[in-house]
């Protein structure tokens, strides 16, 4: 059950860390991988989104036992990043700073799918109410 509560706070915690600030660097970007931002709707959605997801899953870091269902919606909302951003990249459509950013999610998202897999084994269920 920790690593169930520390891979979901951990997590929420560092998407906040690099989501948030992007409120305030859309000019910078756009300059530094250009072309500059056109749809600043799809940019700003995006970024609130995917803070939402953060705030998520902080939430299932209080009790992943009671939120275990919501672990595999954040399992497809890290692997769907990562598979758009590896096959952008394997295209060459996107440098390899979001190659990066989308291999943290790969990790996370394996992280997610253990932690989901140990939540439902009944000992760490009982062990969790009992400790």
């Amino acid at each position: 059950m920790k690593l169930a509560r520390w891979t979901f706070l951990l997590a929420g915690i560092w998407g906040i860390l690099v989501l948030a600030p992007q409120y305030f660097l859309e000019t910078f970007i756009g300059s530094q991988h250009p072309p500059a931002i056109t749809h600043p709707e799809f940019f700003y959605g995006f970024v609130g989104v995917g803070l939402a997801w953060q705030i998520l899953f902080l939430i299932i870091s209080t009790d992943p036992v009671r939120y275990r269902g919501a672990m595999l919606a954040g399992v497809v909302e890290k692997l769907s990043f990562v598979l758009a951003i590896f096959s952008l990249y394997a295209a060459n459509r996107v440098d390899s700073s979001l190659a990066g950013a989308a291999a943290i999610d790969l990790l996370l998202g394996i992280l997610f799918v253990i932690a989901f897999v140990k939540t439902g084994n009944p000992a760490s269920r009982a062990a969790e109410r009992n400790g």
